[in-house]
């Protein structure tokens, strides 16, 4: 197995700072983002599509930090029905399969997307729990969306030789064991399969290791996050709503899209993303571990830092630590 991190948390630092970070932490994987909901300051898509030369120079640079690029990151909403979000995230993740297979990178990191609730729809709506039959009417509508794009992107993995890994999050189409076997069903995709990001999985009290072996070989990829539950999910579950609106004028806003960015979080949480480790022990990670071994002996895992409460080098050391120990227990 192979440890890293998703380079996201460290874009205000350069590239070559950045995979020096990574390899004083024992790490030696890379994971860059390359379009979608955030910005790409360590990926030059457009150069990378358009000169050999630079794809060396851009290798060069892991090489020289002794850190190998594992994955391109492109996560969005490719089938939004807002044309400044859906139409763009498309054309970041067919761009980015194309620079992932100049580069000689096997994978490209996504998410299945969310259409509306119909064809004159303006936002994405996510059916959470369809026991209305008008849910069914919205589902219907959202896989047809889906399966031809997806049918697309399949056949573009395929003639870049690249495996094209969904992350089964929260407001997307596809987001746990069922809806993503539903993708494979209806798409016949034999270059599609799954990041095991733990995190979403976790909030959602799903069981990680079950969700790994239910899916066997189609987990291509893993992102190690972890998550923690507060007394507040005692009354408001998991379905928390209770975002609070981001000024236009705020620093540090997290952009989804043009003109939109992330929510505030509450107060008083249910959940929260925390450092791996804190929400979950490292019994637990061996346990993981273990599970994703059994799928993928050379299985990549990229640490994904979101943990307000703990500074990036804090949590990504606490986190490299974590797993790195998990991993020698497992052998």
């Amino acid at each position: 197995m192979k440890f890293g991190a998703y380079t996201a948390c460290l874009s205000d630092r350069s590239l070559p700072e950045a995979l020096e970070i990574l390899a004083g932490l024992g790490l030696t994987s890379a994971e860059v983002n390359s379009g979608g909901f955030i910005p790409a300051p360590h990926c030059p898509v457009d150069a990378i599509l358009a000169s050999e030369s630079a794809r060396r120079d851009y290798l060069r640079i892991f090489e020289e930090a002794g850190v190998e690029l594992t994955a391109l990151n492109c996560n969005g909403n490719p089938l939004s029905p807002l044309p400044n979000e859906g139409l763009k995230h498309a054309d970041d993740l067919r761009r980015s399969i194309e620079a992932a297979g100049r580069l000689g990178v096997r994978h490209v990191i996504t998410m299945s997307g969310l259409p509306g609730t119909d064809p004159t729809a303006k936002y994405p709506t996510w059916v959470v729990n369809a026991w209305n039959g008008i849910d069914m009417e919205i589902l219907d509508h959202q896989w047809s969306v889906a399966v031809p794009f997806w049918k697309e992107i399949d056949e573009l993995a395929r003639r870049w030789d690249i495996r094209v890994a969904i992350e089964l999050h929260p407001r997307n189409l596809v987001f746990n064991v069922p809806t993503f076997q539903r993708l494979l069903a209806e798409t016949g995709a034999t270059h599609i399969g799954v990041e095991m990001d733990t995190s979403h999985l976790m909030w959602q009290q799903m069981d990680v290791p079950a969700v790994i072996r239910a899916l066997g070989d189609k987990v291509f990829f893993a992102a190690a996050k972890d998550v923690a539950l507060f007394d507040g999910v005692k009354t408001k579950g998991v379905l928390d709503v209770d975002f609070t609106k981001v000024p236009a004028d705020a620093e540090g806003k997290t952009p989804v899209a043009y003109g939109y960015w992330c929510n505030a979080w509450p107060e008083d949480p249910a959940w929260r993303f925390v450092a791996v480790g804190v929400g979950h022990d490292e019994d637990y990670w061996v346990e993981v571990l273990s599970a994703l071994r059994e799928v993928g002996a050379d299985m990549v895992v990229n640490i994904e830092h979101e943990d307000a409460a703990m500074s990036t080098l804090d949590g990504l050391g606490h986190a490299a630590r974590t797993l790195l120990s998990a991993a020698e227990r497992v052998g």
